[in-house]
Order: C-alpha cells, then sequence, then structure tokens
C-alpha cells in the first residue's frame, strides 16, 4: 500500500488528524511531544466507484463511493534544528523514509510557536512554519549525503558519472535513480566534479521534493483570525479542521448524524434527541464545512495520493462479463496505481506470479483485448490473463 506521513511541529494537531482519518487510538493532549513513537494506522481514499458507470451492484462501496486503503504514519512533533539533534532528534526524520507523500500539518490558528507550545490564537505566525519541515528534511537528506561525499569523490577519479551514480546509490532508499541525479544536476548547473559538500544543498532540496512530495495543511483554520487564513491561502496552504472531522466520525459511528468522510455536508438523524450543547457543536461544525467545502481531512489526503502521487484507481477481474471474480463478487478490488501504469503493471501488482506470466488484458468496459503496452486510466475494470495458475 501507498504510505502518507504526518508530520510538523509539536502541538499542531497531527494526532487529532490522525485519529480523525483512522480512527485510531492516539494520545492527544495540549503540550509538545505528545506523540513520541509514531502511529501507525489505515486511511482511506475517496473515489467514485465503478460500478456507478457499469450501472451493477457492488458490495465494496458506499452509495457509488470507493474507499481504497493507504498506510497513514503520524511522527513525532519536529521542531527548527531536529537535524542536528534538537527537540526529539532526527530519528523522527528517519521514520519519514518510509512515506510516499508528506502532509505538512501547521497550526493556522497561530495558537503555538515553533517548537509547539500554546501562546495564544493569532501569537505566532504560522506562515513560518510553512517552510521549515522541508528545510529540515533538506538538512537531514544533506547530512547523510555529507557522510558519504569523501568515500563518493575519491571513487569517482572526476569522473561526472560516477559522481552522479554515487550519490544515486547514497539516496536510492529513497527512490532517487540515477536519471533523478543528472536532471537535477542539469537544472541547477552544478558542477558535481569540483562541489564541494556545501555546494550541494541545493541538490538536496530537490531530491526531497522529488522523493517526498508535500502538501501543507492549516489545521485548525476555523480558529484562525482572517488576516492569518488571508495570508496561509496566499501560500496555497490547504485548510482543515481535524477537530471537526473527528467529532463527525464518532457521531456518525453513534449513529447521530448520517456523514461520509469527504462529504461537504452531515445529516442529523435525529434532532429531537440531541442536547442543546450537542446542537450547537454541530451547527459549529456545519459553519466550518460551509466555509471548507467539508472538514478538509479527506480532501487532504485525496490530493497527497491523486495530485501529488498522481495515481489512479483500477478494477482487476476475473470475469470481465459480470465484473466479479471465481466466487462473483462484484469489483471485488481497486487498485492504486501510478498514472501511465499498463496491463502488464497491473498483473503484477495483483501477485507477482501473475505479471511473470501475463499473456495479454481484456477491458472489460469494451471486452476488447488490449496491449501489454496500454495505459490504463482511472477506473478501468480490467481482466488479466495469465499462464500462472
Amino acid at each position: 500500500m501507498l504510505t502518507l506521513a504526518l508530520a510538523g511541529k509539536p502541538n499542531c494537531g497531527k494526532s487529532t488528524f490522525f485519529k480523525a482519518a483512522t480512527m485510531a487510538n492516539a494520545e492527544i493532549a495540549n503540550y509538545p511531544f505528545t506523540t513520541i513513537n509514531p502511529n501507525f494506522g489505515v486511511a482511506y481514499v475517496r473515489t467514485k466507484c465503478a460500478c456507478t458507470e457499469l450501472k451493477v451492484k457492488c458490495s465494496h462501496c458506499v452509495d457509488g463511493n470507493r474507499f481504497v486503503a493507504v498506510n497513514l504514519i503520524d511522527v513525532a512533533g519536529l521542531v527548527p534544528d531536529a537535524h542536528k539533534g534538537k527537540g526529539l532528534g532526527n530519528q523522527f526524520l528517519d521514520h519519514l523514509r518510509q512515506a510516499n507523500a508528506i502532509l505538512h500539518i501547521i497550526d493556522a490558528s497561530g495558537g503555538t510557536d515553533s517548537e509547539g507550545n500554546p501562546v495564544g490564537v493569532g501569537n505566532h505566525d504560522p506562515a513560518e512554519d510553512v517552510k521549515f519541515l522541508g528545510y529540515e528534511m533538506t538538512m537531514w537528506v544533506h547530512g547523510i549525503l555529507a557522510k558519504h561525499w569523501s568515500q563518493i569523490s575519491r571513487g569517482s577519479q572526476g569522473k561526472g558519472a560516477a559522481i552522479q551514480q554515487g550519490i544515486a546509490d547514497t539516496f536510492v532508499g529513497l527512490g532517487i535513480t540515477l536519471e533523478d541525479v543528472r536532471d537535477v544536476e542539469l537544472n541547477l548547473k552544478l558542477d558535481l566534479v569540483h562541489a564541494n559538500i556545501e555546494d550541494l544543498i541545493p541538490l538536496c532540496a530537490e531530491m526531497v521534493k522529488i522523493s517526498k512530495p508535500m502538501l501543507i495543511i492549516g489545521n485548525k483554520f476555523d480558529e484562525a483570525p482572517e488576516a492569518l487564513r488571508t495570508k496561509l491561502a496566499e501560500q496555497k496552504v490547504a485548510f482543515a479542521s481535524a477537530a471537526s472531522e473527528l467529532a463527525l466520525r464518532n457521531a456518525a459511528t453513534a449513529n447521530v448524524v448520517k456523514y461520509l468522510p469527504g462529504d461537504e455536508q452531515f445529516t442529523v438523524v435525529n434532532e429531537a434527541s440531541l442536547s442543546a450543547p450537542q446542537k450547537a457543536g454541530l451547527a459549529k461544525i456545519a459553519g466550518v464545512m460551509k466555509e471548507c467545502k467539508g472538514t478538509g481531512v479527506q480532501q487532504a489526503i485525496n490530493r497527497a495520493v491523486f495530485e501529488l502521487l498522481d495515481m489512479i484507481v483500477v478494477y482487476p477481474v476475473e470475469d470481465e462479463n459480470h465484473y466479479c471474480n471465481k466466487q462473483g463478487d462484484v469489483l471485488p478490488d481497486a487498485y492504486l496505481m501510478r498514472k501511465g501504469s499498463t496491463p502488464h503493471d497491473l498483473a503484477y501488482q495483483v501477485h507477482t506470479e501473475i505479471g511473470k506470466g501475463f499473456l495479454y488484458a481484456i477491458d472489460a468496459k469494451t471486452k476488447m483485448r488490449i496491449k501489454e503496452t496500454h495505459e490504463l486510466k482511472n477506473g478501468d475494470v480490467i481482466k488479466i490473463v495469465s499462464a500462472a495458475k
């Protein structure tokens, strides 16, 4: 599965966001470093299920909405100079290594300082928090490269291609390729042969952007003064209210409201049964959702997967006529795949042996055989024909 990581300074609402997105237990408190060890959970991206277009009954969606699982990690709060060991140190930067993308949570209300200490709403400029995580990750990556730079330089014997390969090998765990290093060197007009380690900070910044695309989310936006909202909106910050999302999910579980994650509004099941405080609380949440077109939590997860990572959803089936598996289960699986993937890629994702034995594929919507190199589209329903049993 894809892995998304929640990162940011302490006390910005990461754990509330994590709990709202996963409904997993996570300690939430109004002081820095509540989270010490990372929390792991499962969140879901929301997409329109293929059954709506095919006009078939599917038991794996909710009102035509398909929810596809992704891993979610809530790492400990990071403070400026974490790469130097400040706060809880750069060991937590290392937890971000396994993430495909990062949701950088900031406190849009300006109620916490750069280290996560409460200072009162509006007393800290959250715009200052926008850049710090990228910088900390850049310097963390730079520190990794610095440990290997002497060896890379000596071993290259002055050959640029060897240096490029050495850098790519150093960052292979981040998913960096030799082509990435070559492109960055060219775009930044670097001279790797004669560069010293300090010259390579811009290269490391680009490595971070390539390997860990980031979406900045202004949490607690409903508490933020208008001036701060305007300033963050100008920096393309996405807004969210994790507390509102968590309250709605709990209310939906208790059958107080009808709400599906990602909806722009909710419906009260039985208003007469609500107390005055409950009504007031729901009214406040309704106002938040009207302003933000939802709580922003599900929207952020969707943006990370479909925009940052450029993923599509594909449905493999065994019976192209009834869109089901051998047991008659309609659209039993939904796979997240990178845009540009082929039927052969899908075969490998279903099972390695099916990929090895791949023969051809059938587009279940058109009933036409498609090439191994055919580019899959979002919502495709595909039958894989393989020699593997």
